[in-house]
């Protein structure tokens, strides 16, 4: 069986089986088409990220699941391990032997360290230097950034509904910095 029918087949379970434990964790996803999903994460809790709701891209290559899907912050984050653009760095978004990821991971599994990372942030291995010196100096200080970053920049928890992520088309591969630009723009839409 070829990358293409594995990936085809196993997006649509692991979604089916991050909405049946949504309860658990807070985490929903939608597809967006047969390589890319938008997902709604909450922060964890007794974190300063407890109170919002983070929008991350999650992109698959033609080689997944042998590979690692890309994932993106759209929601600005202040974090020593997520840099301006969304990039994330997480050993299991890596490959051998810099990284851990390996075919059997399952996209929950994924999310579920990203959630982890952002209450346990690792500020000896930054993408963000300044947010990583600030939370070795001043953690207090670190914090109150963060919980600003998130009144600024999130959907709420204490809202009802998490808006459904919506793309203007149904393209996002190709120019990817137009793709990412107009995610944004859909997204600021749906926060309003």
């Amino acid at each position: 069986m070829n990358s293409d029918k594995i990936r085809k087949m196993r997006i649509p379970k692991e979604v089916h089986q991050l909405e049946r434990s949504h309860k658990d964790h807070g985490i929903t996803c939608k597809i967006i088409n047969d390589n890319n999903l938008v997902a709604n994460m909450r922060g964890p809790k007794d974190s300063p990220y407890e109170e919002g709701v983070f929008m991350i891209s999650i992109s698959f290559g033609e080689q997944y699941p042998f590979r690692p899907p890309t994932f993106k912050f759209i929601t600005p984050v202040y974090h020593p391990n997520i840099d301006s653009s969304g990039k994330i760095c997480l050993d299991l978004l890596r490959m051998p032997p810099t990284g851990s990821y390996n075919p059997a991971i399952t996209l929950e599994s994924i999310l579920l360290s990203i959630q982890l990372l952002l209450a346990n942030p690792n500020p000896d291995d930054p993408l963000q230097g300044d947010a990583a010196d600030l939370y070795k100096s001043n953690t207090k200080l670190f914090n109150d950034t963060a919980r600003q970053y998130v009144a600024k920049n999130c959907k709420h928890i204490e809202e009802k509904s998490t808006p459904e992520p919506v793309l203007p088309s149904d393209k996002f591969e190709g120019d990817h910095e137009t793709g990412k630009k107009r995610l944004k723009l859909s997204c600021a839409k749906a926060h309003k």
